[in-house]
């Protein structure tokens, strides 16, 4: 079906008017045109005669330099008449032109939605490659409502972004593996990453779960991926005992991957009993007692948060797990003595980090969207901001702020207690700035600080960081054994998108 467009009426054609006589200012300019030059010339020249001082030379000196300008703005009076008279000349040929094309063209309207259709496959057309970045659009004045092409005005084709998803989606669907397995049945879904050499190819709960929310974010446009298929396989993935862990976890429930595990399915809309029993399991065992390498962490603490707030917003625990969020904040004296995170919660003293930071504000503002906020949490959030804000680097193309980061969480191991059970994270860094940044609370502190510019270019520099690191709408971690990871991919996705929508403005 092709694309209707605002403002059109029904494809016929009408009637086919004349020549347009030429209009009267046309006439006027090309009238004066023929000796108004002239007279402007002669009339500078004898202003310049009369009030050139009396102290040049010679008459010849200020006859000389009145004729000069004369003959200058004369010239230029006749160039700006030529100029307006071949403006309307073309303007009312280009008329006639399109009163002909749509004449003989009478569903053009029908005709450009089909173009743009068949172009979506053909994005480098006309615009930048993936490796460009769309410009923001222009903020526009005035209620006045969008208007459509016309018919003569050659067919949009779609800008980069939706290359890039259409492309992300296409990876996604042909990645896609599907297993047998004897004990838990069919398993479709995804690996930890896309360029895995072990075969066979067995979807993991991460990479599962990741590539759910990264399908969820592209609004699939067709039943290749069947969220269904991938919601099954994340239920068979869980352990016994409830609870997801990632593969070099072993068989004991962590938290952090429970939550990604939770938050995709509630996305996906999953039961909501279900989801919301294991929620409760996850969280009562989320305590510093019981958990306390990964309550100790900014990390584990902000995914579990976030993903109770997908799979039970209303649960106890969300308000408990935000108090010791705001509670564990430092403070960083090269930064106006702002408050924000590092990567330790619990412990020795930690430095300030900007990835965790950018966590910490993402997670409560999406917890102050259920639960009251007292000044207290409101202004460690808000310090979190303009700890973000405060950046000592005017230019942020190479800024620390947003250079990718790992950690490792260690833990006991289950079984031997002379080993350690380490989970190696990495961290999007550029992806978590620019959700951070645009969180409705980083606007509203902005603009309350009259810091918009710094939030416009710290902004800008993330997204450019986000959109360099993809090939096709698949993101990379250079350097890395797994270097095409799927979480990466979705929080370059989710980024982009989210960048996407704040900039939209209808008609611009």
């Amino acid at each position: 079906m092709s694309h209707q467009r605002l403002g059109r009426g029904p494809s016929r054609p009408g009637p086919t008017p004349g020549p347009a006589p030429d209009a009267p200012p046309g006439r006027f300019v090309g009238w004066l045109g023929g000796f108004g030059c002239a007279a402007a010339g002669y009339a500078v020249f004898q202003s310049l005669v009369g009030v050139l001082p009396d102290t040049i030379s010679a008459d010849a000196a200020r006859y000389g330099i009145a004729a000069v300008s004369g003959l200058g703005v004369g010239l230029a009076a006749w160039l700006s008449a030529a100029l307006l008279r071949a403006r309307a000349d073309h303007a009312g040929n280009t008329e006639d032109t399109s009163n002909a094309d749509n004449a003989d063209n009478t569903d053009s309207a029908d005709n450009a939605g089909d173009a743009a259709d068949a172009g979506s496959g053909a994005g480098h057309l006309g615009h930048p490659g993936l490796a460009g970045l769309p410009r923001p659009r222009g903020s526009r004045t005035g209620p006045a409502a969008p208007t459509a092409p016309a018919p003569s005005e050659p067919v949009q084709l779609p800008g980069p972004l939706p290359v890039l998803l259409a492309a992300s989606y296409a990876t996604l669907a042909a990645e896609l593996t599907t297993l047998d397995d004897p004990e838990r049945g069919r398993l479709t879904g995804w690996p930890h990453a896309l360029d895995e050499q072990t075969r066979p190819v067995r979807p993991t709960p991460t990479g599962t779960a990741y590539g759910l929310h990264a399908v969820l974010e592209l609004s699939a446009p067709d039943g290749r991926v069947s969220v269904s298929d991938l919601t099954r396989t994340l239920w068979r993935l869980r352990l016994r005992d409830g609870g997801w862990a990632a593969r070099s976890q072993g068989t004991r429930p962590r938290p952090e991957v429970t939550a990604l595990a939770l938050g995709a399915l509630a996305r996906a809309g999953a039961d909501p009993e279900r989801v919301a029993a294991e929620a409760s399991r996850c969280a009562a065992a989320f305590t510093a007692e019981l958990e306390p390498s990964g309550f100790g962490r900014t990390h584990v603490v902000t995914t579990v948060l976030r993903g109770l707030l997908r799979a039970a917003p209303h649960a106890p625990d969300v308000a408990r797990l935000r108090d010791e969020l705001v509670d564990r904040t430092i403070t960083d004296p090269a930064r106006e003595h702002r408050r924000c995170w590092g990567a330790v919660l619990r412990g020795p003293a930690t430095r300030p980090s900007p990835v965790h930071t950018a966590q910490a504000v993402v997670a409560l503002d999406r917890a102050a969207r259920v639960l009251d906020e007292d000044a207290n949490i409101r202004a460690a959030r808000e310090d979190g901001v303009r700890w973000l804000l405060s950046c000592p680097q005017p230019l942020h193309e190479a800024c620390v702020d947003l250079t990718n980061t790992q950690e490792e969480v260690r833990r006991p191991h289950p079984v031997d207690s002379w080993r350690q059970e380490v989970l190696f994270v990495r961290h999007f860094t550029a992806a978590w700035m620019v959700r951070a940044l645009l969180t409705p609370g980083a606007w509203r502190v902005a603009v309350d600080d009259g810091r918009e510019e710094q939030w416009r270019a710290l902004l800008a520099s993330a997204v450019g960081s986000v959109w360099s690191q993809q090939d096709d709408g698949i993101w990379n971690w250079d350097g890395h054994d797994l270097g095409r990871p799927l979480w990466m991919t979705y929080q370059g996705l989710s980024a982009l998108r989210a960048h996407a929508v704040w900039m939209y403005q209808p008609g611009a």
